[in-house]
């Protein structure tokens, strides 16, 4: 199993690499996107851990990390990581995921 990113999801870590970068120069932003990372491979060793955002969206979970959140869901086949969202509202974001 693996994990797969989204359209959305890879947009979401390119401006928050791009903001990073902007705003805490570049190593910090490194720093902080190996940790969003480092949280897609620990979602492929429990994917369950997290809870279900099923008010939201159903069948996805949410897992916080830093000042984000990551949004979820789990294939049989891969974790497919559909947002990355920092203060947006997840109701209107995830309604726009396939």
């Amino acid at each position: 199993m693996g994990y797969r990113l989204t359209n959305a999801a890879q947009e979401d870590i390119d401006q928050l690499l791009d903001q990073g970068i902007d705003n805490y120069g570049i190593e910090a932003a490194i720093d902080y996107y190996d940790k969003i990372e480092k949280r897609f491979t620990s979602l492929l060793e429990q994917p369950y851990q997290y809870p279900t955002v099923n008010e939201i969206r159903v069948g996805y979970r949410r897992s916080a990390c830093g000042v984000h959140s990551i949004y979820y869901r789990i294939n049989v086949e891969e974790i497919v990581i559909a947002r990355i969202l920092n203060r947006q509202n997840p109701l209107k974001h995830l309604a726009e995921q396939n």
